[in-house]
């Protein structure tokens, strides 16, 4: 199952690139150039960038310290749910990265598009973008109140306009990152209700 959704993912993706590099390179430069300035020096959308790695860290590591603490089982399992969806979108983002090899918008037309930084590593999809969804899927999926799911998916989508914003990734980054983070988490929780449902199974056939 998950070796032929990650080679689904692969090709879809794969189609996706040459669509494109044919067809919609002049809308997205042009998309892109409308939200990056000349000189993107916002401390909001940098400020907002920057939270991704902190909170996606922090998120895991709270739910299984409260977990651990009062120990309460299912919380553990959430905690070790939101660690195993980090990880799966981790695979997936760089597996996508190097397979396609995308340039940074600021490399391929340096005279439009102008970064606040420059930073290594290939383009398609956004490891910012990604981490964010995949961190509002997996609390959102944990904790299923308005109160979280609003405030993490807001958070998230200001996440993959400041990439845009700060001039590191083209529109189709952002928005296939948005779905490799937000598809690593479904696939996660696949994962835990499978092994979950399975471990119960063993249990109750086991022999008193």
């Amino acid at each position: 199952m998950s070796k032929q959704l990650f080679k689904s993912i692969l090709l879809l993706t794969g189609c996706f690139f040459i669509f494109l590099n044919t067809h919609a390179q002049n809308w997205e430069v042009k998309l892109l150039d409308g939200i990056n300035p000349t000189n993107p020096i916002s401390k909001y959308w940098d400020a907002t960038s920057k939270t991704v790695y902190p909170i996606a860290v922090a998120n895991p590591l709270s739910i299984l310290a409260v977990g651990y603490i009062k120990k309460d089982k299912a919380l553990q399992t959430k905690g070790w749910y939101a660690v195993g969806t980090l990880v799966v979108n981790t695979v997936f983002t760089l597996a996508i990265k190097e397979t396609f090899n995308r340039q940074r918008p600021y490399e391929k037309y340096p005279t439009i598009i102008f970064p606040a930084t420059l930073e290594s590593g290939n383009s398609l999809p956004s490891g910012h973008t990604s981490t964010a969804f995949a961190t509002a899927t997996s609390l959102s999926i944990n904790f299923k109140k308005w109160y979280v799911v609003l405030p993490a998916y807001a958070w998230a989508t200001s996440v993959g306009y400041s990439r845009m914003y700060l001039g590191e990734h083209y529109p189709t980054d952002v928005f296939l990152g948005a779905i490799v983070g937000a598809g690593s988490a479904i696939i996660q929780n696949w994962v835990v209700k499978k092994i979950t449902t399975t471990s119960k199974i063993k249990n109750t056939k086991s022999p008193m």
